[in-house]
């Protein structure tokens, strides 16, 4: 039910919110301001009156409404408006009804909480057409000259963090902004900020306490930059006063910022958000509709950017995961033939390149088709893996292992001559000999060991090598062979 407070005459009035106590509010401190103040507690009643009548200016105050339920019913009275005046007051921690209803129309807004004489002062501006002229072509210039300078300076970036620096030393540049930061939720549910730029030497840190995680910190739900990341709402604090938490304000003083502004980056589909930009400016100043826009379209390109580069790491690491694949034994997790080979042929070269000797060790388990045999294939992989294990454990860091074959190993040992070779060797021949091996408790090796020539291929050292370590079968087993030249 609609009521009417006379006062000034002509001008009429609406004002929508579902809370009686707020409407008759607003109408002892407003109602002056209209020659008629009708109000009206939700989107069916003001429809009705707005079919019925004239109405000069429609005051929508979001308070208490339920943007799950009531954005579409809202949305449409924006949008039968056709362009005539709307006011909105917008809590300044829930500006995504904002961002969603100027997509109904064109429309005004008040960052709430506001008092009645800003409220007041608004109306009559609006009555008297002297509201600031805004400079669009200005305004058309600096958002396109933010989104381009953004788009270029993300383009082609894949590491999240030189992609979180570029964007704040992009959005550092809008007219009016000393600081720039963005905020990010890991995959673990943890966020943080992941990069700042300010222009004056700010530094978020006196803010946000180091030492409590985000997700948990009393301002989660005041400042601008944490709503937004945490509850997925576009936030600003038009004036530093607005804030419920003394501190913030006195800090924000001290660093001589005047509005923050938080935009959330959004996940595609339903989800957490992915994180937040936070600007903060200089001087208080009134956001157009597009520039909001122009914000939240930065924030999706953010957003996709992330996207990007995740799925690059993923391509990465699939990439690496395939490689692994592809040149490592699956069993021992050492290098497999074909890496073998191609790490000889690599390190031939460059013994040759810089004159340093180069020797390859081959390796065969003595009599492993009886162990397979007498304990069966599972306890002989288990022998092979820790058979890897226990040359591994004997090698340099500059030396290569990889199973050629069944129970055979080779070892590429750089900057290594032959008498040198034949003591890594043995070395190695005494530790195996020593080791338990799980299921029938010790087996022993055979082994080789060829200096690679001046002008010898790897074919060529490798069949030399095996016709060593065929001499030391011959010999009884259990010993190494040099291979001579």
């Amino acid at each position: 039910m609609s009521h009417e407070v006379a006062a000034r005459p002509q001008q009429v009035g609406l004002f929508l919110n579902p809370v009686p106590e707020r409407r008759v509010q607003f109408q002892a401190d407003s109602g002056a301001q209209f020659g008629r103040l009708l109000v009206a507690a939700d989107a069916d009643e003001a429809e009705r009156i707005l079919a019925q009548q004239h109405v000069d200016l429609l005051i929508i105050d979001l308070d208490r409404f339920d943007r799950g339920i009531d954005l579409a019913p809202l949305g449409q009275l924006v949008r039968q408006r056709n362009g005539a005046p709307v006011l909105l007051l917008c809590a300044y921690g829930c500006g995504s009804w904002l961002t969603d209803l100027m997509r109904f129309g064109p429309l005004e807004y008040l960052v709430a909480p506001v008092g009645a004489d800003l409220v007041n002062v608004h109306i009559e501006a609006h009555f008297a057409r002297s509201q600031p002229g805004r400079d669009e072509a200005a305004e058309l210039r600096g958002m396109i000259a933010l989104r381009n300078g953004l788009l270029q300076a993300i383009a082609g970036i894949d590491d999240p963090a030189e992609l979180a620096s570029a964007v704040c030393v992009a959005l550092g540049r809008w007219p009016g902004v000393i600081h720039a930061s963005m905020f990010e939720t890991s995959a673990r549910g943890e966020l943080a900020m992941t990069a700042q730029e300010s222009s004056s030497g700010i530094d978020l840190a006196r803010i946000l306490d180091p030492a409590v995680a985000l997700l948990d910190s009393p301002l989660r739900h005041v400042f601008p930059a944490l709503i937004a990341a945490c509850d997925g709402e576009f936030a600003w604090l038009d004036e530093p006063a607005k804030c419920a938490e003394p501190a913030v304000i006195k800090t924000l003083g001290e660093m001589n910022v005047h509005m923050v502004v938080g935009v959330p980056i959004l996940a595609r589909g339903p989800g957490a958000p992915l994180g937040s930009l936070c600007l903060m400016f200089d001087k208080s100043r009134h956001l157009s509709v597009d520039e909001l826009d122009t914000l939240e379209a930065l924030a999706r390109e953010v957003g996709l950017g992330l996207r990007l580069a995740e799925m690059s790491r993923d391509a990465e690491q699939l990439l690496a995961r395939l490689t692994d694949l592809a040149t490592l034994d699956a069993l021992t997790g050492v290098a497999n033939r074909r890496r073998g080979e191609a790490l000889l042929e690599q390190e031939i070269k460059r013994a040759r390149r810089y004159a340093t000797p180069l020797s390859l060790i081959t390796i065969d388990v003595d009599h492993f088709e009886a162990i397979n045999d007498r304990y069966g294939h599972p306890v002989g992989d288990a022998a092979l893996r820790v058979l890897a294990q226990a040359i591994g454990a004997e090698l340099r860091s500059s030396d290569w292992l990889a199973r050629s074959g069944g129970d055979e190993f080779q070892i590429v040992v750089t900057h290594t001559n032959a008498i040198d070779g034949l003591k890594i060797a043995e070395k190695i021949r005494a530790a195996i000999g020593a080791t338990i091996f799980p299921g029938f408790d010790r087996l022993s090796v055979s082994m080789a060991v060829a200096q690679a020539g001046l002008e010898e291929s790897a074919d060529a050292l490798m069949v030399r090598a095996a016709a060593a370590l065929a001499r030391a079968k011959r010999a009884g087993r259990n010993c190494v062979e040099l291979a001579m030249q």
